[in-house]
């Protein structure tokens, strides 16, 4: 049996999807740099946008956690300590150039 694209769960938003939290977190960071003007500083409002998706990316890695704690569970938990790495790095490229 063969899976079409259409089936998956990355295009359909009401199921979890590790790949999709993962995808956003990791699209947002690359959009921030360039945004940021990496590395000088510059103030660009649309940093907002890569921060709002890699939320969004971390709320969907959230989703994705089971009750029972496994190795599964800890694999989740290291994905949620990057997702909040990155997260940080994009509020310090968002805010630095205001407050340095």
């Amino acid at each position: 049996m063969t899976r079409s694209l259409t089936s998956a769960a990355f295009f359909h938003l009401s199921r979890r999807s590790l790949l999709r939290g993962n995808l956003l977190v990791l699209c947002s960071v690359a959009m921030s740099f360039p945004l940021a003007g990496f590395p000088n500083d510059r103030r660009d409002p649309l940093l907002i946008v890569p921060a709002l998706l890699a939320i969004c990316g971390t709320l969907e890695t959230v989703r994705c956690v089971r009750p029972r704690w496994d190795l599964y569970h800890a694999g989740l938990i290291l994905l949620l300590w990057i997702d909040m790495m990155s997260v940080c790095l994009v509020f310090f490229f968002l805010f630095s150039p205001y407050l340095f």
